[in-house]
């Protein structure tokens, strides 16, 4: 039952959501275009909480990953202006996030100091080294077919859905069978929860927690694939920010900001609630800078709302 309200709380929240902009702006929000429109901006956000779900679950957090996912861009396109192809773009952008997140998860892990410093850190490092890389100018390649992934039209939908949509539920899934049925997903948990008590139990816990880091990185990787295949372009300044969206669909979703808690079915919920808000109300016209204040209402209520559920239990 714990489970089941953990799961229907962020379903409700995204059902009044779409219910809310379906009846502000209806004829634009409910169509077919815009609905595949969310579908390739949740493609990016849902692949940063898959890693970023792991990250919560093990107790840290990282705010790098919106700077990662920007690096990641641009470490795709320069691969492919080198006339590489685009499965050497996939396999460099997600190595070079892995490194980013390996890097993060060694300084938590080994150096132990704290995930908020490390990943405030390596945020200035990953911005940093992309501006450094195109000179704080976008990069254009060829994209071969990388759009073809986060294609909006109806021309490129399987089943009506984006093809990068379809890789985000599988993804989701096989990260959601990880994390409850291996030792690598136990052991996350077990650090989680009670980190002393799982050191005490075997765990390896600095070697789970650089992996830990490390997956992050990798999917942030793959997100800044996705949004290279969305912008056309490796821009460095791209995804500012979008590291609150990625932990809020994660805290929404029911991740625990304490560790223990967390899954990949209510991390993929946060992030459509996440886009669908943002998406409506760019479509009612709403000002850029309310959206922005309502994420941070969002966070602080659903790490309110987390605080209390421990406080009762």
């Amino acid at each position: 039952m714990k489970r089941l309200r953990s799961l229907l709380a962020p379903f409700v929240g995204l059902l009044v959501v779409l219910g809310l902009f379906a009846v502000w702006v209806p004829d634009s929000f409910l169509s077919a275009y815009n609905l595949r429109t969310v579908g390739t901006q949740t493609v990016v956000v849902g692949l940063g909480a898959i890693g970023m779900t792991f990250v919560i679950v093990s107790g840290g957090i990282d705010l790098s990953v919106g700077s990662v996912i920007a690096l990641c861009s641009v470490t795709c396109a320069a691969t492919l202006q080198a006339g590489l192809s685009p499965w050497l773009a996939i396999l460099a952008a997600v190595g070079t996030g892995a490194l980013c997140g390996l890097v993060n998860g060694l300084m938590v892990a080994r150096l132990r100091i704290l995930p908020f410093i490390a990943t405030l850190g390596m945020m200035g490092v990953a911005r940093g080294t992309a501006k450094l890389l195109t000179g704080g100018q976008k990069i254009d390649a060829p994209p071969g077919w990388l759009p073809d992934l986060v294609d909006k039209s109806s021309d490129g939908a399987w089943l009506g859905l984006p093809p990068g949509l379809w890789i985000l539920f599988l993804l989701a899934w096989g990260m959601g069978w990880v994390l409850r049925g291996t030792p690598f997903g136990l052991h996350t948990l077990a650090i989680g929860s009670n980190e002393a008590t799982a050191r005490l139990c075997g765990v390896p816990v600095p070697r789970t927690k650089a992996r830990i880091y490390a997956l992050c990185g990798a999917f942030a990787g793959f997100a800044g694939v996705m949004l290279f295949g969305r912008l056309g372009v490796g821009e460095p300044t791209a995804a500012v920010g979008l590291e609150l969206d990625v932990i809020a669909a994660c805290v929404i979703g029911g991740a625990s900001l304490s560790g223990g808690e967390g899954g990949m079915l209510g991390a993929l919920i946060g992030a459509f609630l996440m886009t669908f808000l943002a998406n409506g109300m760019n479509l009612a016209g709403v000002e850029n800078y309310w959206q922005e204040i309502l994420t941070g209402v969002i966070i602080v209520a659903a790490v309110a709302l987390d605080r209390w559920r421990h406080r009762r239990a």
